[in-house]
């Protein structure tokens, strides 16, 4: 595919997600962790307003700091537009070397980097917003083939994270190069922070992960365990559950999502008087509402 076409595509691509997003999800969690939705666009926006002087010769010192904070403004879909054609149009522009942060580099080159990060942020903003992710095949075996031979460079100057095993689709493999798991939901940052939030005995942070209504079933006491309903009663069984727990350590095995339903596999140890450390595996079954956990009903192995 010719490396203009590669790099517009992906660029109008993502310029269409950011008019997808709707009012009350700027703030909305992404895949990038560090960024929310209006970060992410922001980033990229600020991408593709850096691409017109660099496509036009000149070096980063001269742009300077004139693209530096918020390039979103009052009208974050507007700015995405414009600097979207922008850089459709300067991608098009004949130049023999640009000058990157690392040295120059040839336009070409350029390109498909800007397409790469088009593709796998336009699959963070989709999924951050519940939008259908446009993982084009063509696009993705373009950027595929490319970023195979530099996925281990854009590694180690760590750029992404870690590669994810165990996809074969080809959209969802090249995600796991780029170090994304396919599986990632807007409640994925949620369930995170609240298992770290127990194995660190966290009461204060795991209580502000859970709605108001929150309802608790507990593993014990046998066969049904027990039943809490309101954050004031789920909050006190858990100080106690903290207070009472030598060197707590609990760790997430897996985790499934569906809807608003999410499905956790966990194992909890504890030191025990003895100095040893006894240890039960179970299973979360969660109902999620409004980036909360609502519902948190527990089972253990027997």
């Amino acid at each position: 595919m010719d490396v203009v076409e590669l790099h517009n595509r992906t660029v109008a691509n993502f310029a269409d997600l950011v008019s997808e997003v709707p009012a009350d999800q700027w703030s909305a969690p992404t895949p990038c962790s560090d960024w929310d939705v209006r970060a992410l666009v922001n980033h990229v926006v600020g991408e593709e307003r850096w691409t017109v002087p660099l496509m036009a010769g000149k070096t980063i010192a001269e742009v300077g700091d004139t693209l530096d904070g918020d390039l979103l403004e009052d009208d974050p879909a507007a700015a995405a537009s414009y600097a979207a054609r922008e850089a459709e149009v300067a991608a098009t522009w004949s130049i023999d070397k640009v000058h990157l942060s690392y040295g120059d580099e040839d336009p070409h080159e350029y390109l498909r980097q800007l397409a790469a990060d088009h593709l796998i942020h336009g699959w963070d903003l989709a999924v951050a917003i519940g939008a259908l992710p446009r993982m084009d095949p063509e696009l993705v075996d373009e950027v595929a083939d490319w970023f195979a031979k530099r996925e281990d460079l854009y590694r180690s100057a760590g750029i992404i994270g870690k590669h994810l095993e165990g996809f074969t689709d080809p959209a969802e493999a090249l995600l796991a190069a780029f170090g994304r798991d396919a599986r990632w939901t807007p409640a994925t940052p949620v369930l995170e922070r609240f298992g770290t939030a127990f194995d660190e005995g966290d009461l204060e942070t795991a209580m502000s992960l859970v709605t108001d209504d929150i309802v608790f079933e507990s593993t014990s006491p046998a066969p049904d365990g027990g039943r809490f309903e309101g954050a004031d009663a789920v909050r006190a069984v858990w100080a106690t559950l903290f207070a009472d727990t030598a060197d707590p350590h609990f760790e997430t095995e897996e985790t499934v999502l569906l809807g608003d339903r999410a499905v956790v596999r966990w194992r909890y140890s504890w030191r025990e008087p003895s100095g040893n450390r006894g240890q039960v595996r179970g299973v979360d079954v969660l109902r999620l509402r409004d980036g909360k956990i609502a519902e948190k009903l527990s089972y253990v192995k027997g």
